[in-house]
């Protein structure tokens, strides 16, 4: 009785081992909804609203942009070493988005931009409990759930897809980017 009892455990904490697994390796699809979602973002901001980006601005783009391709190209190829490659663009940007959105929140004082647009410029102006908002604000948010996730990644060991995944996975991908360009463009397309 006692061996079957064991055995029992065995199979459980080896389950319980493999959702851990499953939850950890998805931490990769929440960052990629994260990047296509900023880079989506900051696109229909500048094209659709017509919003002219600040020199700080260009910076973010500059290091969220890559991350939505990185993040891709490493899901579809199961790469488990994908977080050393976007950690360092998203930690990046959130040192930028967080410098940025302390300028625009005049915490510190502006810095000289070389550009048409000054990088104190507050594109987005809601009042009351979400005055806090803005587009720097945004970014920093985007940038911090991508670090986190890939952090996550890498501290739990950058786990494999179970080859019975690796297509779940890729749908999953393929879903989020699809997704969220489809929204984009029909939301570019009403207003």
């Amino acid at each position: 009785m006692a061996r079957a009892a064991r055995g029992s455990q065995t199979v459980s904490v080896e389950q319980e081992e493999q959702q851990v697994d499953i939850v950890t390796s998805a931490t990769r699809h929440v960052a990629l909804l994260a990047a296509i979602i900023a880079t989506c973002g900051s696109l229909f901001f500048s094209e659709v609203l017509g919003w002219i980006p600040c020199e700080l601005c260009w910076f973010q783009r500059i290091l969220m942009y890559p991350l939505t391709v990185i993040l891709t190209v490493g899901i579809l190829r199961d790469d488990r070493g994908v977080y050393i490659y976007g950690l360092p663009l998203s930690l990046t940007g959130m040192a930028v988005s967080l410098y940025h959105y302390l300028e625009v929140l005049k915490v510190i004082p502006p810095s000289p931009c070389s550009g048409g647009v000054p990088c104190s410029i507050d594109y987005i102006n809601f009042t009351g409990a979400l005055s806090f908002v803005k587009i720097p604000f945004l970014a920093l948010v985007a940038f911090t759930i991508i670090s986190v996730m890939l952090g996550n990644y890498a501290v739990a060991g950058a786990p494999a897809t179970p080859a019975s995944r690796r297509r779940m996975s890729t749908i999953a991908a393929i879903a989020i980017l699809v997704t969220t360009i489809v929204v984009f463009v029909v939301l570019g397309l009403v207003i």
